[in-house]
């Protein structure tokens, strides 16, 4: 049987956020990517992992309301998981780590939203619970602030999280390998 030691974890690609009234930077050619990364994945029967990002019942981002909900285009399927968060890091109080450990993942490939928030906590958070960490450095996003451009802060996380907390690669080039 093959298998492999890899996940694709996708983040925060929800409604509330992708489809808000801020479009996120470069949303088409992100969403592409991670389409590609998805049907990648699947080819290589590696799982994939999908994280929503919810807030108080009586929140715009209540866990049933319409703003957490997945945007359809990434093409959820039964045999993925998909989990709630609270927290910017995708495994504080959640069952991410769980699920992974028990697949024998040792290595997460990262992509979605918000770079500065939920992609950054999580890429700085898996390296300390064991992880070889992948960032697609074309498959996250978020929006401009008052401060930066979009492009800036995801050149600038892309630039400082390289190295000491994850490896860098572009959708394109990335391949999940298969172990035996």
């Amino acid at each position: 049987m093959v298998s492999s030691d890899n996940a694709l974890l996708i983040i925060d690609m929800q409604q509330g956020l992708f489809r808000g009234p801020v479009s996120p930077s470069s949303a088409d050619a992100v969403l592409a990517n991670i389409r590609l990364l998805i049907a990648n994945a699947r080819h290589a029967q590696v799982p994939v992992f999908f994280a929503r990002h919810i807030g108080p019942d009586d929140s715009p981002f209540s866990e049933k309301g319409p703003l957490t909900q997945l945007i359809p285009e990434l093409g959820v399927k039964e045999q993925d998981v998909v989990f709630t968060k609270r927290y910017p890091s995708c495994f504080r109080d959640t069952e991410l780590l769980r699920e992974l450990n028990q697949r024998g993942i040792k290595q997460l490939v990262i992509t979605g939203m918000k770079t500065e928030f939920c992609v950054d906590t999580t890429c700085r958070a898996a390296p300390e619970l064991g992880f070889r960490t992948v960032l697609i450095s074309d498959a996250h996003t978020t929006m401009d602030n008052a401060h930066l451009s979009a492009n800036d802060i995801i050149a600038h996380h892309n630039s400082t999280l390289a190295g000491p907390f994850v490896t860098l690669s572009t959708a394109s080039d990335w391949h999940f390998n298969t172990v035996s």
